[in-house]
């Protein structure tokens, strides 16, 4: 078996399905099919059956294709290991990164060490906060990028403080915030407990939510052409002029803050990937990157 191999198990099983599996791996179904039977052979036992529905995995192999995880990234992590021994800048940097870091300051962050080391190559997983953290404990990636308090007991580095805000385009009252529309975006666990919280604490009555979108970039867009008020990070609306705001904040008059960290642990920055990486966050100015 060879990693093509873990590779082929890995991904049917995600997909179980033998033509978007193929694709996927970027080869002919055949050559799948082909694959899988030299498998079969070389473990002496049947790994799937093909049904109307897709492809079943045996008890057999089942056990195989939740051991490609494992092994993928024993081998990932071999290879690391080799290039590291050259004492060379270059191999994949694994990263998780939430989605709002993704959508505002990733593109630019990694051109910018990527002109500094262009051998480098990135592999990126986005997703929530909450998601990503779990990235970071099971070693899938090197680096990630959350926003929120986690607790985590390797490096940690606060890279942004950003305050909450009511934003709309006319001036609003908080005591009218219960009969004014609101547009409500999907959002990670950590920063919907912190609103929800908050408006439980202001409030008897549930927000009148009149838009319910995907993205926190929609729910800004559509708050500034004025169909209702979002309850928005900073970062989020530096962009827009004009926009009337009000800040979070706790019964004591402290404002709300939403923290990004950078994670990772502390022995992997024995390669020398992840440490120039690691330095080249501390050194940058995040705030100047776009």
């Amino acid at each position: 078996m060879d990693d093509r191999d873990w590779l082929v198990l890995q991904t049917l099983f995600y997909e179980k399905n033998i033509t978007k599996a193929a694709n996927k791996l970027y080869i002919s179904q055949p050559a799948l099919t082909n694959r899988l039977k030299q498998i079969e052979k070389e473990f002496g036992v049947q790994i799937v059956n093909r049904g109307r529905r897709g492809v079943q995995f045996t008890p057999q192999g089942e056990y195989l294709a939740k051991c490609a995880d494992h092994m993928l990234l024993k081998l990932q992590h071999i290879k690391e290991n080799v290039l590291n021994m050259e004492n060379k800048i270059t191999g994949t940097l694994r990263l998780g990164v939430s989605t709002f870091f993704t959508d505002y300051k990733l593109p630019g962050l990694l051109k910018l060490f990527k002109d500094e080391y262009p051998n480098i190559e990135f592999k990126v997983t986005t997703g929530w906060s909450n998601d990503i953290i779990h990235l970071a404990y099971n070693q899938d990636v090197h680096v990630a990028f959350i926003k929120g308090d986690y607790s985590w007991k390797g490096g940690k580095k606060l890279l942004f403080e950003e305050p909450i805000y009511i934003a709309s385009t006319e001036k609003i009252a908080l005591k009218d915030l219960p009969e004014l529309p609101r547009i409500d975006y999907h959002t990670d666990q950590n920063l919907r407990t912190v609103v929800d919280n908050w408006w439980a604490e202001n409030y008897t009555k549930p927000p009148l939510v009149s838009i319910d979108v995907d993205k926190a970039g929609t729910s800004k867009n559509m708050m500034a052409n004025g169909l209702g008020y979002a309850i928005l990070p900073g970062m989020l609306l530096n962009d827009l002029k004009d926009i009337y705001k009000i800040a979070l904040r706790t019964k004591d008059g402290q404002p709300i803050i939403r923290k990004t960290w950078m994670v990772f642990h502390e022995e992997s920055l024995q390669l020398n990937i992840v440490r120039a990486f690691v330095e080249f966050i501390e050194r940058i100015d995040l705030e100047k990157i776009k």
